[in-house]
């Protein structure tokens, strides 16, 4: 029993390579790790294509099993094995087939997993550049907002949060979806850049108007849509999402006639296209 290493094992499947690392490196700092077989390194140094994974054979450390609960584990070996989850997916498929395989896997398959496996690395690279990307231009957005060099800014969930947030207040109240909606709904306005809405809005003061269109103080995106409203009139309903139906086009009228009331002028804000 003492040459089977893996009565005891776990699999950890990450998204992305860079997660992988730092799995292995949490693995290495709370285990005895005395064994470590990188596939991946391995295929790198030996330059092939295949089966990729890194795996350990560990033991609890001193600091556990010194503890009361954990010393009937003293000793003891479990296996832990680290991939993403294309890599996962790769060595399931091909561990299936070629297991179900009565001889040798037909060469021509062989070849076929050899170039599939290919593409998944590209893929797992491709993904984790996607994911860096993407972290870059929320902090460069953030970052522009923070300049009010608001026209390099597209219009995207995060970028209107972050802009709200400056200009009207954060509000831990909203989801990640009304921020996703309400992008949607801005350039479904024409609006192709935060620059843009920020001449919509501005000089119009969202406590105000809000208490007054309302009757009393909205969360940050109602205030925010109130303005909106304000400033485009017409323009705000007809290209809305919601401008064709009953009730919306009600609540826009009940709006814009306590508005008025009120002597605030209602603007017909259009914004222009952006070569």
């Amino acid at each position: 029993m003492t040459d089977i290493t893996d009565l005891a094992g776990i699999r950890v499947i990450t998204f992305f390579p860079s997660t992988v690392n730092e799995v292995c490196r949490l693995v290495q700092e709370e285990f005895d790790a005395f064994q470590r077989v990188d596939h991946t390194a391995s295929a790198e140094r030996e330059q092939r294509l295949g089966y990729l994974s890194v795996h350990y054979l560990v033991r609890l450390g001193s600091n556990r099993t010194k503890l009361s609960e954990y010393k009937k584990f003293d000793g003891l070996t479990a296996e832990i094995q680290v991939r993403t989850v294309l890599q996962h997916a790769w060595a399931e498929i091909e561990h299936d087939i070629r297991y179900k395989s009565t001889s040798t896997i037909p060469q021509a398959i062989s070849r076929r997993f050899l170039t599939l496996a290919g593409l998944l690395e590209i893929a797992d690279h491709e993904f984790e550049a996607i994911q860096k990307e993407d972290a870059y231009i929320r902090a460069n957005a953030r970052t522009l907002i923070e300049e009010r060099r608001l026209n390099e800014v597209e219009i995207t969930p995060d970028a209107l949060r972050s802009y709200l947030d400056v200009r009207l207040g954060s509000d831990d109240r909203i989801s990640d979806f009304t921020y996703d909606w309400m992008a949607k709904i801005l350039l479904s306005l024409g609006f192709q850049n935060l620059g843009q809405v920020d001449e919509c809005i501005s000089g119009l003061d969202d406590d105000k108007l809000s208490r007054i269109a309302l009757g009393g103080r909205g969360g940050q995106v109602s205030r925010f849509e109130v303005l909106l409203a304000a400033s485009m009139e017409e323009n705000f309903v007809k290209n809305h999402a919601w401008g064709e139906r009953t009730w919306y086009r009600e609540l826009l009228r009940r709006w814009r006639e306590n508005l008025r009331k009120a002597g605030i002028t209602v603007g017909s804000y259009q914004p222009r296209k952006v070569e």
